[in-house]
């Protein structure tokens, strides 16, 4: 009797070392292949079989960063495209930083393309960022308030920090446009100085520094560096009634509309 006692444990010993070893190479063979879709895109396109099986399903170690987007014209989101290009800085940031772990993958799901995305998160609108954790599934903090904060690098750079505690440094690709127009601009400027350099009295004309001045304190008591800055969306269409609001109900926020009426009002 004690010989068959000592069988049972001994079976339920190795089936449940078992059971934890299939686990822990279940787990693992999902970091592998997560990571080695993170190394051909730094933002994996998730569908509802990848979806399901590398965010939804467990066990999990690593939090994944998800942006519900609708990319396609006939959805008439142009926000969606700017928010697209801010996730690429900040997950291309992450995937070439030296800090680059498997504690963390951004992933992006479009309408279009994983319906069953939208509606296990019970999301209907877009752009949405949404981080999902490693353990249990997200909840209201895990959604990002793009009405009140925008979707600025620097702003999911500041989500991701507070609901990973990872902190990422973001490095945007250099804008060569903006270069050769501003060194266009130097050029042209010199050029109309040399021409005029007999009649430049205008340099020293009080009405037009007093122009100048003025337009520049309206730009930015109106909330246009806000805007550059925070990229606040133009206007917030309410999901649930379908109204659309053009003024912030709150003072920590604005919409690009509002900065508009506060500097025509300034001017007036």
């Amino acid at each position: 009797m004690t010989r068959l006692y000592g069988w049972i444990v001994t079976i339920c010993l190795v089936t449940l070392a078992n059971t934890k070893l299939k686990k822990e190479d279940t787990l693992a063979d999902r970091v592998h292949r997560l990571t080695d879709l993170n190394k051909k895109d730094s933002v994996i396109r998730l569908k509802g079989d990848r979806f399901y099986r590398y965010v939804v399903a467990g066990p999990r170690n690593y939090s994944v960063i998800i942006l519900l987007t609708a990319s396609q014209s006939d959805r008439k989101c142009p926000m969606c495209k700017e928010a697209q290009e801010e996730f690429k800085i900040v997950a291309n940031s992450w995937h070439s930083s030296k800090e680059y772990c498997s504690k963390m993958f951004f992933a992006m799901a479009d309408v279009d393309e994983a319906p069953e995305v939208f509606e296990h998160l019970r999301m209907n609108i877009a752009p949405v960022f949404v981080h999902y954790p490693s353990k249990g599934k997200p909840k209201k903090t895990d959604i990002m308030e793009i009405q009140r904060l925008g979707f600025a690098a620097e702003q999911i750079v500041r989500f991701v920090a507070e609901r990973t505690q990872i902190l990422i440094r973001i490095v945007r690709p250099p804008n060569y446009t903006s270069m050769v127009c501003l060194a266009l601009l130097v050029c042209v400027v010199a050029a109309l100085l040399y021409v005029k350099r007999n009649s430049l009295h205008f340099l020293t004309d009080p009405t037009g520094w007093a122009v100048s001045v003025l337009m520049m304190i309206f730009a930015m008591t109106s909330g246009q560096m806000w805007n550059q800055i925070l990229k606040p969306p133009p206007m917030y269409k309410n999901p649930q009634t379908g109204e659309t609001h053009f003024i912030y109900a709150d003072f920590q926020g604005q919409f690009v509309f509002e900065t508009y009426l506060v500097i025509f009002l300034h001017i007036l």
